[in-house]
């Protein structure tokens, strides 16, 4: 077995790695050539990842001009300790702002760890009032890589 077959998560030690991490950084295709590189807080949604942004965002008008993004979610300081999910991704740009403010709810559930039916009424109202401003991603995967180093064993470069 090949040492990158070794390192490789399943798909449920992916969505459990994405249930603990909390950024995803969204790289999408800059006018100018260049990537342009963002953070993001996601959630999971049957298996593929959420996350909102400004509407008016750079990379809003990228994923309009563009819509591909290479997105990354990866954990560690150590190489042994490395991990991450690297995703090839068709994005679809939501603009319904009910849709829009049901993810938004979603997202600060995960972000505050409460569940849906117990959000704060304050922060109800601050994402229904932020979702005219904001658009839902929708990362449609296409090809991942995974890497988990851990798996290597102590010691192991």
């Amino acid at each position: 077995m090949s040492r990158r077959d070794q390192i490789k998560m399943t798909p449920d030690e992916a969505l459990a790695f994405f249930d603990e991490e909390k950024t995803v950084i969204c790289a999408t295709n800059g006018r100018d050539g260049f990537p342009h590189l963002m953070p993001l807080w996601f959630v999971v949604r049957d298996g593929e990842l959420w996350a909102w942004t400004y509407a008016s965002s750079q990379k809003v008008k990228n994923l309009e001009r563009d819509p591909r993004a290479t997105v990354q979610v990866e954990a560690g300081t150590e190489y042994q300790e490395l991990r991450g999910v690297m995703l090839k991704c068709d994005v679809e740009v939501i603009r319904d702002t009910e849709q829009v403010a049901v993810l938004g709810r979603e997202i600060f559930a995960k972000y505050t760890g409460s569940d849906l039916e117990s959000l704060d009424d304050s922060v109800v109202e601050m994402v229904a009032k932020q979702a005219p401003k904001r658009v839902a991603l929708h990362f449609a995967e296409r090809e991942r890589a995974t890497w988990d180093h851990r798996k290597l064993g102590a010691g192991v470069y």
